[in-house]
């Protein structure tokens, strides 16, 4: 599965709008860019961190808060970035009382990332069965996270523990019909295509 240029996909739990800047059907697939919108008050799910990926985030417009490597700081001028390399803890929120708006660069193990997040665990969001922090259940949880460890994981708690628990309780969650990429989200193509937002000029080479 791919994402393409200019295809939308949001999470209305966290107050994400992410629109596709460059798809992982371009060049050799180990890239992708997307603009990401995020709400006053907007976050992403929890601290977590890419084994195999680097992200980078750049800030278009707002303020963005940002903690990455223990370190947290507050991006306010355009074109002001933060990298969080493969295995580094990162975590971001909307720092600004309006919108705020980043573009985000992520480099390695991108093949995978589109199925957790954009398809999974947006759309376990967009369905009202994610927690109000965008967090699904316990079960569906393990059944997801087993599935791609390699991709995301979240901080807490540390990966030894959630590797335990989580191979306890994603056999019991798949036996329950808990699937790790569920089939309405796998075959649910982006509901929406938007023309890209003109970057600033100056803006840094993505």
């Amino acid at each position: 599965m791919v994402v393409r240029s200019k295809e939308v996909y949001d999470n209305p739990v966290c107050g994400e709008r992410v629109v596709i800047r460059r798809g992982n059907d371009e060049g050799d697939g180990s890239v992708l860019i997307w603009d990401l919108y995020l709400e006053p008050g907007g976050t992403v799910v929890g601290e977590h961190y890419h084994p195999t990926a680097d992200e980078r985030f750049v800030l278009v417009s707002g303020k963005l808060g940002i903690r990455a490597g223990g370190r947290s700081r507050v991006l306010e001028e355009v074109g002001e970035s933060v990298l969080a390399e493969a295995g580094t803890r990162h975590y971001f929120w909307n720092g600004d009382s309006g919108p705020t708006r980043i573009v985000i660069r992520m480099q390695g193990r991108v093949d995978r990332f589109e199925q957790a997040v954009f398809r999974q665990l947006y759309g376990l969001a967009q369905d009202g069965r994610t927690d109000s922090n965008g967090k699904p259940g316990l079960l569906q949880h393990a059944v997801t996270s087993a599935e791609y460890a390699d991709i995301v994981r979240f901080a807490a708690p540390p990966w030894p523990v959630q590797r335990l628990l989580f191979g306890v309780l994603a056999p019991v969650g798949r036996a329950l019909g808990y699937r790790a990429l569920c089939a309405e989200y796998r075959d649910r193509r982006a509901p929406l295509v938007a023309e890209l937002d003109p970057l600033p000029p100056g803006f840094p080479e993505l």
